[in-house]
């Protein structure tokens, strides 16, 4: 071997020029050259053989996690001890080793830097293969490498194809199809299975669709997984006619349907109300032995159901139960759902007891739950009361959707009775059972269970919190107990929660309608010294109480101190001062306050259309409509 004598620095490279090896320096300035350069080991083609040893070693000094490593530093310093440099199968070889995909990257970067070496179509493939596998691509960095391919020359292959239709989408897909006409290549069955379910995956089904069809006429089959996928997609897009084609195709080419063909057909026939074709898909389903499993159960049973099937659903459920498929939640609700729109919710009883074998706590929760929130409070209850009898452990969810369930229902002795036993299943009683409680027996004024409710949720320890004070003053006020809601109020001034915009305009409610209007402008003027805002239910009442009393007056002052304020009345406003105005004969007033509310883009309602039919026919007669308040609970009458 004859060496010129040239220094050599740390850092070096090597490459190939005319048949040599030739190291040179970052700046490319030649260092050494080996006149006669080793073989390299070739196979029957006479192409050079990967060297296996360079490969691992390659591979290991790249895979190193040492925090003081640096890779393709330490790459390049042992590829220049050989002096010799990278194939492209070894670069591939090795890029096959690297587990972490941003490493990889570095490397196939490193190796275009190597001087004389060329990426071929195989690097090309090998590294994005690599990055499709890590499920987390960029974009960006995927059409940069096929932007370098093209600015090198170098021609993919259909497999690189069939990579890029994996890892890109949408508008993506046209570029990969012309490449393919740049590129001179042709489309195998892969390759029209990728795109097709490339455009499924962006729910282009359309298209997904016609590749289909052109696949098919090319004499190319799909597999279970890809049929199942475009026979689901044509579903969902109620593309019921395609889907047929599909399954019937799918026959034709001897690809067994599976127990997801047949869930997604039963799906669809059910959405559409073809009773005769879902019947006959399960029917075959089962002939062929396919599987039943819970979704196939549910599906099934939710197409009963959907179409007021509700005996066969039932005794699908009961086959479920017998062949030992454990129903879930979705299951119940499927089947609540069917027999509450054919009004028989009595037979859910029938359902649990098929089902008694799977009947546990968390079931009848659920029951109960799904019961309450749709409003079946008999049918809640008598659940509710199954799970009482045979669990010892209650679950604190489903009992807190009882007795909300109750309260709204206005059974508030059934409330009061679930709370008061509550603690024999385990659960501790909070304030925000007993705000429910309260609320519910404000609502009907059932004042007197309030005192004693409020005791024994002070001796068992809960303090009362913001909502409690609101609904208790809110309460005491609307049955005219004026002291007891001043003694709440106080109460609640002596402890750490204050009072907000709510409980001021409870008190100023409760004050304003039992004649106090004097006391009732001064908690107005207090809430403000303390730097809450008045809102527009404020407002809203301390008009209707001094419009009531005829000081039409201070009612329009109120008003208009209310828009300067910021504080924009809506209808509810409007028609309090409008009836304010139209009982004291002010019609025209009246009339110009109505043409101002119309320009505010506010809309009539019936009580809008009430005052202004007694404003054009100047009747005063008295007009009683009622009107349920958001915040206080109390009925506010617009007009008297």
């Amino acid at each position: 071997m004859k060496r010129l004598p040239l220094l050599t620095p740390a850092r070096a490279f090597a490459t190939t020029y005319n048949g040599r090896v030739v190291r040179v320096d970052s700046s490319g300035r030649a260092l050494a050259v080996e006149v006669d350069p080793p073989d390299l080991p070739r196979d029957a083609r006479g192409h050079a053989l990967p060297r296996r040893d360079l490969i691992c070693r390659a591979a290991r000094i790249l895979r190193s996690t040492s925090p003081a490593a640096a890779p393709l530093l330490d790459l390049a310093d042992y590829l220049q001890t050989l002096t010799l440099t990278l194939t492209p199968a070894e670069v591939s070889e090795i890029l096959k080793c690297i587990r972490n995909p941003d490493r990889a990257l570095e490397f196939f970067r490193f190796a275009a830097s190597l001087p004389g070496f060329h990426h071929d179509c195989f690097t090309y493939n090998r590294i994005l293969s690599i990055l499709a596998r890590s499920g987390a691509v960029d974009g960006d960095t995927v059409r940069w490498i096929v932007d370098e391919m093209e600015r090198d020359g170098v021609n993919g292959s259909i497999s690189t194809i069939n990579i890029l239709i994996g890892i890109l989408g949408g508008g993506e897909l046209d570029r990969c199809l012309e490449l393919v006409k740049k590129w001179g290549l042709k489309f195998n069955g892969y390759t029209y299975k990728c795109l097709m379910q490339a455009y499924l995956r962006y729910r282009v089904v359309d298209r997904a669709f016609r590749v289909f069809e052109e696949m098919k006429r090319k004499g190319y089959k799909l597999d279970i997984f890809a049929y199942n996928m475009l026979v689901d997609a044509l579903a969902k897009a109620e593309k019921v006619e395609q889907a047929y084609k599909v399954f019937a195709d799918m026959k034709r080419r001897h690809c067994e349907p599976d127990s997801y063909t047949y869930t997604i057909l039963i799906r669809m026939s059910g959405k559409i109300g073809k009773t005769d074709e879902f019947l006959s898909f399960f029917e075959e389903m089962i002939r062929k032995g396919c599987a039943l499993n819970l979704i196939s159960y549910n599906t099934m049973i939710q197409a009963l159901a959907k179409n007021r099937m509700v005996d066969k659903a039932i005794f699908i459920f009961s086959k479920m139960v017998e062949n030992d498929c454990q129903p879930n939640e979705f299951t119940y609700s499927v089947l609540i759902d069917g027999l509450a729109a054919e009004g028989q919710l009595d037979r859910l009883d029938q359902v649990v007891e098929v089902s008694n074998k799977y009947m546990n706590k968390s079931i009848y929760a659920y029951l109960v739950k799904t019961l309450s929130k749709l409003g079946h409070v008999s049918e809640a209850h008598r659940m509710f009361c199954s799970m009482w009898s045979f669990h010892d452990k209650g679950d604190r969810d489903a009992y807190l959707s009882m007795l909300e369930t109750l309260c709204s229902a206005g059974k508030t002795s059934e409330a009061m009775e679930l709370l008061n036993k509550i603690h024999e299943k385990g659960i501790t009683t909070d304030t925000v059972m007993y705000n429910m409680v309260f609320s519910a027996l404000g609502k009907l004024k059932q004042v007197p269970y309030i005192y004693t409710l409020y005791e024994q949720m002070k001796a068992e320890g809960h303090f009362p919190d913001i909502f409690t004070y609101n609904i208790l003053i809110s309460s005491f006020g609307k049955v005219g107990l004026i002291d007891k809601a001043f003694e709440i109020f106080e109460e609640m001034e002596s402890t750490d929660c204050k009072p907000d915009v709510v409980t001021y305009n409870s008190l100023i409610n409760c004050l304003g309608k039992n004649g106090d209007l004097d006391e009732a402008h001064m908690r107005f003027m207090e809430m403000q010294e303390k730097g809450l805002n008045p809102d527009v239910v404020t407002y809203s009442t301390l008009i209707e109480c001094f419009g009531k009393s005829n000081k039409v007056e201070m009612a329009c002052r109120l008003f208009d101190e209310m828009l300067a304020q910021g504080c924009f009345p809506n209808i509810v406003t409007y028609n309090i001062l409008l009836d304010c105005l139209e009982r004291c004969g002010n019609t025209a007033e009246a009339f110009k306050l109505y043409a101002t509310m119309k320009q505010r883009g506010l809309t009539p309602d019936s009580i809008t259309y009430t005052i202004l039919a007694r404003l054009e026919s100047g009747s005063q007669k008295a007009v009683r409509v009622r009107k349920q308040s958001r915040i206080t609970g109390w009925v506010v009458s617009p007009l008297r």
